[in-house]
């Protein structure tokens, strides 16, 4: 007796918890920032530029020319997206904030590339292949938070076309009938009466008293 009453609470439970599993609204996952989109690939680029070993590579031009590249990116990362970084981030639904980072991603995507290439011919195979992984990483983020950028340019397009569409609608509608407000009617007022004028009647005279003869 008592093992069926522990399967029929068991049950009970079991049941409660789908239930409550399948009422329970998903919360919607808040969009990322501008800086936890890119942390970890930037995070990843500065560590490995910082673990070259540029005296194990071939000596030459190519060497000097990454070098100076190296030098470059270090530079941007510590001086330039910061800025850009919190501006994004201050208006994260703002063109006019992203374009400039994305711009300075491309332009850093395209010198890290560059050391990449000299590595290929210059360096060790155990950098080549970590240059390889941090540019992966940071070419899916940059096209991320410009795919991002895309979508928010679309969502405005629209909204703006939404308000010139109602706007237009608007003026095109004829102006509303105002209906003058109706004269109140004339009160009646009732007549006054006229009193009857009474004629005062003279007082009669009182005959004087017979003489005595």
């Amino acid at each position: 007796m008592r093992m069926i009453q522990m399967a029929l609470m068991l049950a009970m439970l079991c049941t409660s918890s789908i239930l409550y599993a399948v009422q329970a609204p998903t919360a919607a996952a808040a969009p990322l920032t501008p800086s936890e989109l890119l942390k970890p690939s930037l995070d990843m680029l500065q560590q490995t530029v910082g673990e070259l070993r540029l005296e194990k590579w071939k000596g030459g031009t190519v060497r000097q020319e990454a070098a100076s590249n190296i030098q470059s990116i270090q530079h941007d990362l510590q001086a330039n997206l910061p800025s850009l970084l919190a501006d994004a981030d201050a208006a994260p639904q703002s063109l006019r904030s992203a374009l400039p980072l994305l711009r300075n991603l491309n332009a850093l995507y395209d010198v890290v590339l560059r050391v990449n290439e000299a590595a290929r011919v210059s360096a060790p195979r155990e950098q080549i292949e970590l240059l390889a992984q941090t540019m992966a990483s940071l070419d899916g983020a940059r096209r991320t938070l410009a795919d991002n950028a895309q979508e928010t340019a679309v969502e405005q397009e629209k909204q703006l076309a939404d308000q010139q569409r109602a706007l237009r609608a608007q003026a095109a509608a004829p102006p509303p009938v105002v209906c003058a407000p109706a004269e109140p009617a004339p009160s009646r007022v009732a007549p006054k009466k006229k009193r009857k004028v009474v004629p005062k009647t003279a007082p009669k005279a009182t005959p004087a008293p017979a003489a005595a003869k």
